[in-house]
């Protein structure tokens, strides 16, 4: 892969930074991400996604140099020193939480990682993913806006609960009760049976239509027939489930609620960050159902602009990078074209593609938008 020429990226920070005398001293911007190896067509499609970026601004000040990390925490390590060496202090990547574990040994350089983890990341990271607060605070505005105070949490018991966990405690949402399952298939229905009470329900129609068959009601066989159409009678104690999961795990989720009689059309279905999914479109019987995300029709136009020049469609997380560069440039502006820690310390707010980004303290949150998947369509509701 060769390394690519010298560019800014403006276009989505105009409208902030304004119209600003770019500095002719050079700007050098690591990138570290895997060209080589199982994950290449991650790496390959951030390069792809900051070519177009090229290509929208071609202006020298900034000069942006790819590193293959191979995947590897020790070979992200070399390369990072190496880009350290050149005097880079800020660096895009690596992709994978594992590829930080070494970082901290590189004083004076700041990491922008596209994980979304933020837990016992070392010190000079900052996670650029679309984290598990940030779609928190936005479910919150969500639960205002309908009076949601009943939620329940399905979490797995997978590697990012504690990151989960730590969400919650940070962010403004409200919770009833946090439940955790298996992910595996043959486990799970049964745990959803538990959560919702489904046994105590079912039995509580059995005991409903035993008392009427024994009872002198005039009109006990019109009722006894009305309720043999039912599977359950008796309330459940909550008024929404946010489901911490994805793919085919959420739609098992959502076919177990449907088994024990949890309707989307009574209680409300939420969940994380879907990027979309098409599949869920197919999923009628689970519909409605929302999720907090990135802004939908900026990620269509990218896509489209994406699919125009490589005729390919282009990996999640290069959305993400290609906003980067932006911010990154934004940030060095004002602070009058120095690069130092300084720049993510700031309280500040920035319009990307994405969204808006929200940095503070080496930290970056998103403010997203909300959607719901009704009738096979993505709705935004704001």
């Amino acid at each position: 892969m060769k390394t690519f020429t010298k560019f800014i990226i403006l276009l989505f920070f105009i409208s902030i930074v304004g119209l600003q005398k770019i500095s002719a001293e050079e700007i050098k911007i690591g990138l570290l991400v895997p060209l080589s190896g199982k994950n290449s067509i991650i790496g390959k499609s951030i390069i792809k996604s900051i070519r177009i970026a090229i290509n929208k601004i071609n202006n020298p000040s900034i000069e942006i140099i790819p590193k293959d990390t191979k995947s590897n925490p020790e070979i992200t390590l070399r390369e990072a020193k190496k880009l350290k060496n050149q005097g880079i202090k800020i660096i895009i990547g690596p992709v994978f939480n594992e590829n930080l574990i070494y970082l901290d040994e590189l004083d004076g350089v700041i990491f922008l990682s596209l994980t979304n983890k933020s837990i016992d990341n070392p010190k000079n990271i900052i996670s650029a993913g679309i984290n598990a607060t940030s779609q928190l605070n936005t479910i919150s505005k969500f639960q205002q806006m309908n009076n949601l105070k009943k939620t329940i949490f399905l979490i797995p018991k997978e590697n990012y609960k504690e990151e989960i966990e730590k969400a919650i405690k940070k962010s403004k949402i409200k919770s009833r009760n946090v439940y955790y399952y298996d992910s595996d298939p043959t486990k799970l229905t049964k745990q959803i049976e538990n959560i919702t009470k489904y046994p105590q329900r079912k039995q509580n129609l059995k005991d409903e239509i035993l008392r009427l068959e024994n009872s002198d009601d005039v009109n006990k066989e019109r009722k006894i027939e009305k309720l043999k159409k039912k599977d359950t009678i008796g309330k459940i104690n909550f008024d929404s489930i946010l489901i911490a999961d994805f793919d085919e795990t959420l739609k098992s989720i959502t076919t177990s609620l449907l088994y024990t009689d949890v309707s989307p059309k009574e209680v409300y279905y939420i969940t994380l960050n879907q990027w979309f999914d098409e599949s869920l479109l197919k999923e009628t019987s689970s519909q409605p159902i929302y999720f907090p995300s990135i802004n939908k029709e900026n990620y269509i136009n990218f896509t489209k602009d994406y699919y125009e020049k490589f005729n390919e469609y282009p990996n999640q997380l290069s959305f993400l990078s290609y906003d980067l560069i932006g911010l990154i440039y934004y940030l060095i502006s004002k602070n009058n074209f120095i690069i130092d820690e300084k720049i993510f310390l700031k309280k500040d707010k920035f319009k990307g593609k994405v969204g808006i980004f929200q940095i503070q303290d080496n930290k970056i949150n998103h403010i997203l938008n909300f959607y719901k998947v009704e009738n096979s369509n993505f709705k935004k509701i704001f």
